[in-house]
């Protein structure tokens, strides 16, 4: 062992009783004495540790980032709270949490870690875990909308059109048919209006399950529809607002706050009894923040994260690592806001 001074070799004697590993380094970045705990966890002799540089130990792609921390440490700036990962003799992987000094009047630096390996594997396996569980719901909502589309595109293509077929011979059978009576001429009439109503909603419920317009003319127009539809088939006025760009977003960010609108539309209609609707949608330095706030008297107590609208809002808003916000008071209506990291072009 290096002779680094009766007081310096006894206060490191006292650090050889702690688990924790222990280490006092040159400047030049060597090894001048480590305690067992550094032999044990490392699984090399002393003399193997301090034959070669420290950085030999260190995992290739945490070399770069540690000798940044040491420059700045050598500097006078303390180390605390780094952590780096070291290849043991055989090649395994451990995680140290770092906390060290540089003593300028000795050329030395005297460090403490913790090996916080199992933590570290813990957390990267509930990483591991939520990243599935991202992946699982976007292939789930991905499905879904595969769905919706062909469903739409269904009661567009299929239904719609069987229905038109039979206005049109409805329509044939009461021009060319005299001599009907009053009551059938007018049932005959009833059924051709009903049938109009008929291609109509499912048409207008084709589009809500898979909006075209979201394609063709982008989020902003689509948004201004849903606000205008909205007014027109429940009377409740939904003013929109927008002074953001975003028609920028990447298709799959627009598709989800749209159906976001549509969710918290369909709560402002079956649970609020509102009278004013409002979304507004604006770029707050790098964040795009959207909300759908009404005037009604709140969600109530069963209801409050949920009702199947909700929950849908909860993990579109989830699945685009978004942050939400329900704001609810008994008769003074709710406030949903989403906001996602977007910055302006």
């Amino acid at each position: 062992m290096t002779d680094l001074g009766h007081s310096a070799f006894d206060l490191f004697h006292f650090f050889g009783l702690t688990p924790d590993l222990v280490c006092i380094a040159s400047k030049d970045g060597y090894f001048r004495q480590v305690n067992h705990s550094v032999l044990n966890c490392l699984g090399y002799t002393l003399e193997e540790l301090t034959a070669v540089p420290i950085s030999t130990f260190i995992h290739p792609d945490d070399k770069e980032i540690t000798s940044r921390t040491r420059f700045n440490m050598l500097a006078g700036q303390p180390l605390t709270n780094f952590q780096n990962r070291y290849l043991t003799k055989s090649g395994a992987i451990v995680w140290l949490h770092w906390t060290s000094i540089f003593i300028p009047e000795k050329n030395l630096v005297f460090a403490i870690a913790k090996d916080v390996t199992a933590r570290k594997q813990s957390e990267q396996q509930v990483e591991e875990n939520v990243s599935k569980f991202k992946n699982l719901a976007t292939h789930f909502k991905y499905s879904q909308e595969k769905d919706r589309k062909f469903l739409a595109n269904e009661l567009h293509e299929e239904i719609a059109q069987l229905a038109s077929l039979v206005r049109l011979d409805l329509n044939w059978i009461n021009k060319n048919t005299p001599g009907l009576p009053e009551a059938s001429k007018a049932k005959l009439e009833h059924v051709i209006s009903a049938s109009g109503k008929l291609i109509n909603s499912i048409r207008k419920l084709s589009y809500s399950l898979s909006p075209d317009m979201l394609e063709k003319l982008g989020l902003d127009e689509t948004l201004r529809w849903l606000s205008d539809e909205f007014y027109i088939l429940h009377g409740i006025p939904c003013e929109y607002t927008n002074n953001a760009g975003i028609d920028r977003l990447p298709h799959d960010i627009k598709l989800d706050l749209f159906r976001i609108c549509q969710e918290a539309l369909s709560n402002v209609l079956y649970y609020a009894d509102a009278r004013n609707v409002k979304i507004e949608i604006e770029q707050k330095n790098d964040l795009l923040c959207l909300s759908i706030s009404d005037n009604g008297r709140g969600l109530q107590v069963e209801y409050r994260g949920e009702s199947p609208a909700t929950r849908e809002i909860k993990e579109r808003v989830a699945s685009i690592d978004g942050d939400l916000s329900i704001i609810t008071r008994a008769g003074e209506g709710t406030i949903v806001s989403i906001s996602i990291y977007a910055p302006p072009a």
